[in-house]
């Protein structure tokens, strides 16, 4: 072209459209169903020190509602904690994607120490001094015996990495616990510890795991779960 032409090719570029980078997993992350309401009176069991309460009637739908949404998904693997209400959430998917669950006890709720079980809902929601310690200064920890902030992201942290290092270029689907979903978010993003704390029950979250960094694409997403069931204010785990 000389000086003094007119250039009529317009070249387009459209907006980017995030793509998967290669080598990198696909995780989709599901807080369990909502679990049975917590009684002084009748503690559930435990498992690893943890209160191991079933899924309630509620939950039980919340499950069912989550296998139709991911129904479709080309899932690799299920990824699920040593506590039955990730199991139990689980399971609908399972049976439709024809996947055994693999048990990842490294991404089970956050250790609550003399609280865990249904005392640490009955302190939170009166109100205890140790609680809002706990809530002004966003440190599990305040209360006493629990998990280290530094303690609970190390171990979820390595979890992933293993799990990202066995499924490259693969989407898996981990059901695990709000408290370990607001961890994640929060490592992935750069946020407060508990910025992120609060996932619906049943509420999906979405992450990218490369070599370098962590991808945070949606988080909370209760689509799937309609207007038909009862959503209560969510207690922290």
């Amino acid at each position: 072209m000389t000086e003094g032409d007119d250039d009529t090719t317009t070249t387009e570029y459209r907006q980017f459209r995030f793509e998967l980078p290669p080598g990198a997993t696909d995780v989709i992350l599901v807080r369990h169903g909502e679990s049975a309401p917590a009684r002084l009176d009748t503690p559930a069991p435990r498992v690893d020190g943890r209160s191991d309460p079933a899924l309630d009637p509620q939950g039980r739908k919340e499950a069912d509602l989550v296998g139709e949404r991911l129904k479709d998904e080309d899932a690799a693997a299920i990824y699920v904690t040593s506590l039955r209400r990730t199991h139990e959430t689980a399971a609908p998917l399972a049976a439709r994607l024809g996947l055994e669950p693999v048990v990842e006890p490294r991404l089970s709720e956050v250790y609550l120490g003399e609280w865990d079980g249904p005392v640490f809902r009955k302190n939170f929601a009166e109100g205890h001094p140790i609680a809002l310690q706990a809530i002004a200064q966003e440190r599990w920890d305040a209360i006493p015996g629990a998990e280290t902030t530094e303690e609970f992201q190390g171990r979820i942290r390595a979890a992933l990495v293993d799990i990202a290092a066995a499924h490259p270029d693969q989407r898996v689907v981990v059901v695990t616990h709000g408290g370990v979903i607001g961890a994640i978010v929060a490592m992935a993003t750069g946020a407060r510890p508990w910025a992120f704390v609060g996932a619906d029950n049943a509420s999906l979250s979405h992450l990218v795991i490369t070599d370098d960094r962590w991808i945070i694409r949606r988080f909370n997403d209760t689509g799937h779960l309609g207007t038909d069931l009862d959503h209560p204010v969510q207690p922290l785990t």
